[in-house]
């Protein structure tokens, strides 16, 4: 079923009212181990999450990091443009296209925003999967722009699972939610493939270093 038009625009509405409900329900704990709560920015970074995770992420970053302003890459799907405008409602600015590969197009509305003094949020194994592997786009957006790259998590104490390619995940009315901001990841310079697979797992395992609950 394709939704456009008024039909789009309610159902957005009321998406992001509904979130907003849902999340306020959530007992919300944050672990800052990059030490960036509170604290006037210094540093933009890519920031980085796993996309069955990705519901609570713009609520999250309004609560703990208002002072951080920055753009999320958004998939160029219709399916897409549903998550492009609630992320505009929360504030964030979008970019559009693929995050496994990232298009010059991309690359260089991405860097603008580094360059501009606010970060960039990208879920690297979206929008198809497979799910916990990180695509090479966030690998050639941190080395062309220098960018430390901050993986994120939640976890959550109980949730539904969604049967979908990632499983995604909808927390429990009321219950416990663990935001984790890691340790910023610098990504090495690389002159073969081989160099460049291997900064690709040390990235994909960092992030996956915060996952306690697949």
């Amino acid at each position: 079923m394709k939704i456009r038009g008024w039909q789009a625009r309610w159902l957005i509405a009321f998406g992001f009212r509904l979130l907003k409900i849902w999340a306020r329900t959530l007992r919300l704990e944050v672990d800052d181990q990059l030490g960036v709560i509170g604290k006037p920015v210094t540093e933009n970074y890519i920031s980085v999450l796993w996309h069955n995770r990705l519901l609570l992420i713009s609520f999250a970053l309004k609560r703990f990091l208002p002072q951080r302003h920055g753009a999320g890459l958004i998939s160029a799907s219709r399916d897409g443009d549903l998550v492009a405008d609630l992320t505009q409602r929360f504030g964030f600015d979008v970019v559009r296209g693929s995050s496994s590969r990232l298009g010059a197009s991309a690359i260089l509305e991405l860097s603008n925003v580094l360059a501009s003094g606010r970060d960039v949020f990208i879920t690297p194994d979206g929008p198809r999967g497979p799910a916990y592997e990180l695509g090479p786009g966030v690998v050639f957006l941190a080395q062309k722009t220098g960018s430390a790259v901050v993986p994120v998590n939640f976890e959550y104490a109980s949730c539904w699972r969604v049967k979908s390619w990632d499983r995604f995940i909808l927390p429990r009315p009321f219950s416990k939610v663990r935001f984790i901001i890691g340790r910023a990841h610098r990504v090495q310079s690389t002159d073969t493939p081989e160099e460049f697979e291997n900064e690709r797992k040390h990235l994909q395992e960092a992030m996956m270093s915060l996952v306690h609950r697949r």
